[in-house]
């Protein structure tokens, strides 16, 4: 059975549940899962109307939050605080037929690439350490990884990797943590081997207010597949579009389907 996923950094699902929604009407995915809630659970806006009567959420007030949505029954599986931080940036989901969904919105760093200077960089770079050890210690099968990794690893999943090699998200050092942390559960980047060439963002900042000429992005959103299930995947795609919305997310949805 097809199984169609998406992932979108929605920041802030309250302030742009309107926008969830023109999404869920015109693809219909099976299942979404969001980051960047900013709402306690409770306060998340319901969608069993358009057909997504099942939710497992972690939350917080203004900050944080993962959410996953699904047309079928849930349950939940995992939700990891790494590295203690108290942040709602993990929760897992098994379906009725056994596929696992884990949904991560990783910590974006701050603004300085140094953890000596920054306490926000070493976090994150601890966090990406904390998935890697998780996944060692519990290898994935029949799984699907998505989620705001808050890092563009290659040089094509940003506008310039010269300029951006010192900029947070783009660095070496973040890139190398979430290579490990890749490797360490086998996950296969379904988006970049669906798409396998060519310059690819789901990111573009706010303080680019012609973001759609400029073009400066970057792919800080991905979908990963356990081996298992990894060629299973196809028609992976991102809605560039999206991101033109009115009052829109700074991220676009990220789409793949798996026939399973």
């Amino acid at each position: 059975m097809p199984v169609t996923i998406c992932t979108w950094n929605i920041n802030s699902i309250r302030l742009r549940a309107g926008l969830v929604e023109r999404l869920l009407r015109e693809e219909a995915p099976d299942i979404l899962c969001l980051q960047e809630c900013k709402s306690p659970v409770d306060k998340i806006p319901s969608f069993a109307a358009l057909g997504y009567g099942h939710m497992v959420a972690r939350g917080q007030k203004g900050y944080n939050g993962v959410a996953i949505l699904a047309k079928r029954p849930l349950v939940e599986v995992e939700a990891h605080d790494h590295v203690d931080l108290g942040h709602a940036r993990h929760v897992a989901a098994r379906t009725e037929d056994g596929l696992v969904i884990h949904n991560y919105y990783v910590p974006a760093g701050g603004d300085k690439p140094d953890r000596a200077v920054n306490a926000k960089f070493g976090q994150k770079l601890d966090y990406l350490t904390a998935m890697r050890d998780a996944f060692r210690a519990a290898p994935p099968r029949r799984s699907i990884l998505v989620g705001d990794l808050n890092i563009a690893p290659r040089e094509d999943d940003v506008w310039s990797h010269k300029q951006l090699l010192r900029v947070v998200s783009h660095t070496p050092v973040e890139v190398e943590h979430l290579g490990a942390a890749q490797e360490a559960g086998a996950w296969v980047d379904v988006t970049r081997r669906d798409i396998p060439d060519g310059r690819l963002y789901s990111w573009w900042s706010y303080r680019n207010p012609d973001w759609d000429a400029a073009d400066k992005g970057r792919r800080l959103d991905h979908v990963w597949a356990s081996p298992d299930i990894a060629t299973a995947a196809h028609s992976s795609r991102i809605r560039r579009d999206v991101r033109g919305w009115e009052q829109p997310s700074d991220h676009a949805p990220v789409f793949a389907t798996f026939d399973l």
